[in-house]
């Protein structure tokens, strides 16, 4: 019974597999950076809460109130996800940090420019606040770099990992 503890004790736990760490990172950046935004909304530092994601597709007043907005979070989370193996199938072979915060970039210009006819709570480009733009593209930025580097990471691992046990397979050979 001590021999079974002890070996249970020994044994390593098994790693994530890569496209879970996707999606994990996709769903944590999206609820992450989202509830930023949404305390970005509270401190007036952007007009644009994280609700206009409801507008389009739900009606009553529950959508404005906490209810909504923490609805409001778990799906960007979700669609976030989707951003994130986006990058995963593009860019994921790229480790620099600018990748990362050029994504950010191009994602903030999808929503705000092909996306923005969607939502009726974001106003178009040209009318929004400069604290708005500011913040938002701060955000963005920050997004594409906490996806990017977090899934670019893994896959610099994973191709050492790869590389340490061809050394060792060719060294003991």
């Amino acid at each position: 019974m001590a021999e079974e503890k002890q070996l249970e004790q020994n044994q390593r736990e098994k790693p994530m597999s890569f496209i879970t760490m996707v999606i994990a990172t996709g769903l944590i950046g999206g609820i992450l950076w989202s509830g930023l935004g949404y305390f970005a909304y509270v401190f007036n530092l952007t007009d644009i809460r994280p609700n206009v994601i409801l507008e389009p597709w739900t009606i009553g007043e529950w959508k404005e109130g906490w209810l909504g907005t923490v609805i409001s979070i778990v799906m960007i989370g979700g669609i976030s996800i989707i951003s994130a193996f986006i990058y995963y199938v593009f860019l994921r072979r790229f480790p620099s940090i600018w990748v990362g915060a050029g994504y950010g970039i191009v994602l903030f210009f999808v929503v705000f420019y092909v996306l923005n006819p969607i939502f009726p709570g974001i106003n178009p480009f040209y009318e929004l606040g400069r604290n708005t733009i500011i913040t938002s593209v701060c955000f963005y930025i920050l997004y594409g770099v906490f996806v990017g580097y977090s899934i670019s990471y893994e896959e610099s691992e994973i191709k050492y990992n790869e590389r340490m046990e061809n050394k060792a397979q060719q060294d003991s050979k």
